[in-house]
């Protein structure tokens, strides 16, 4: 049998510490038994419903049958006891008399005076003898499933919020190179993918990253982290540069090849803040914790223009750009430096160029002496064959 005092407090715990509302799990309680009770019981097309007292732990059952007349229900009169149907036309809205269902109005004013249509009559329902039982597994069984719901909803209030942010936690496990990171309440997963390279974590090791998705799944709220999103950057300096945080300097994009080399375009809404400075910090302090962070990943932060020339001159440093051609059908820019200046403008492997390339937005060609030496479309640079 169902221990009351017991009950209620447990309810007392729940709506305090869970904030979900008594009432609320009453309710599910009720339609649980009552979903219980037709099953047992009851008939097909039966409208089951239980009033449970918290004074004596008691269960009731009714059977609710809704009032209609011809104008809502089909039915051939000298059938109805039996619930046979007439053949529904087309474009005919009514629905079909069902006697476990539905009470006629005439029928209904029997019972009670000043009864609608649509109204509900109620019927009380015999009492079963092991429904003391059911109504105990079915309260433990409710109020275990609320928790979770709390618990679920609970976590998406709190990380839903923080969807976009970087958040802190500690490595819980290593499986298969995807790292599970525990936030107390919620495990985020931290995929081999999203690691920068040549990190290694271990078990009880405080790592950050950002949260770029929040997903409720059958199994539980995945927090989905990334390490290597261009966005990770972007926070790392909010949260060392108060003008960023402020809006007064903005980051207007990144480029980015996790664990290795970045660049980002910064730009100043006040023209007294220098936005470069504002990002590199007194004696290179701020830029030198964010790639400390980042595991030694170089950054390279370019002052961005509205004039293209000006920022693919900006974000081809750090080589010195001699002269800048710019094809607006074929948004390309053709950039020419001295010859001793060609590796950095390319970079090893092309890699200056691409992110050059990927910053801007802007198709790259690199020429030296006038010759055409490396071409960059933001995803893979072609290096010309006589300067390989």
């Amino acid at each position: 049998m169902l221990d009351i005092k017991t009950f209620k407090s447990a309810l007392e715990q729940l709506e305090e510490e869970r904030k979900i509302p008594k009432e609320k799990i009453l309710e599910a309680i009720e339609q649980a038994m009552a979903a219980a009770y037709k099953k047992d019981y009851g008939k097909k097309g039966q409208i089951i419903r239980a009033k449970f007292d918290m004074e004596t732990g008691k269960t009731d059952f009714y059977q609710i049958k809704i009032v209609v007349d011809e104008s809502i229900a089909i039915l051939d009169e000298e059938k109805k006891d039996e619930g046979e149907y007439s053949v529904k036309e087309e474009g005919d809205e009514r629905v079909h008399f069902n006697p476990e269902h539905h009470i006629l109005l005439e029928d209904a004013k029997k019972i009670k005076k000043g009864v609608e249509l649509n109204d509900e009559i109620v019927f009380p329902l015999e009492a079963k003898d092991d429904y003391g039982r059911i109504a105990a597994q079915t309260a433990k069984q409710v109020i275990i499933q609320k928790i979770r719901e709390a618990e679920r909803t609970s976590i998406i209030d709190e990380y839903g919020t923080k969807e976009g942010e970087i958040i802190s936690g500690v490595v819980q496990k290593v499986e298969r190179g995807n790292v599970y990171v525990d936030f107390n309440r919620a495990t985020g997963i931290l995929p081999a993918e999203e690691q920068i390279p040549g990190e290694y974590w271990t078990r009880g090791q405080r790592v950050r990253a950002y949260l770029y998705s929040v997903e409720d799944t059958p199994r539980g709220i995945n927090l989905r982290l990334s390490r290597t999103h261009p966005k990770f950057i972007e926070k790392l300096f909010a949260m060392e540069a108060p003008e960023i945080e402020n809006g007064i300097v903005e980051i207007k994009s990144v480029a980015r090849e996790a664990g290795a080399r970045s660049k980002i375009a910064v730009h100043s809404n006040d023209e007294h803040i220098d936005a470069v400075g504002s990002c590199v910090g007194q004696k290179g302090t701020r830029v030198n914790t964010i790639t400390g962070e980042l595991s030694g990943e170089k950054i390279d932060i370019i002052p961005w223009s509205e004039d293209p020339k000006q920022f693919v001159s900006n974000s081809i440093s750090p080589a010195k750009v001699i002269s800048i051609e710019i094809d607006e059908k074929e948004h390309k820019a053709i950039v020419e430096v001295a010859n001793d200046q060609l590796s950095l403008a390319i970079g090893k492997g092309g890699q200056n160029v691409r992110l050059a390339a990927k910053l801007t937005g802007w198709r790259i060609d690199i020429k030296g002496d006038g010759t055409e030496v490396a071409k960059s479309d933001g995803e893979k640079v072609e290096i010309l064959e006589e300067e390989k």
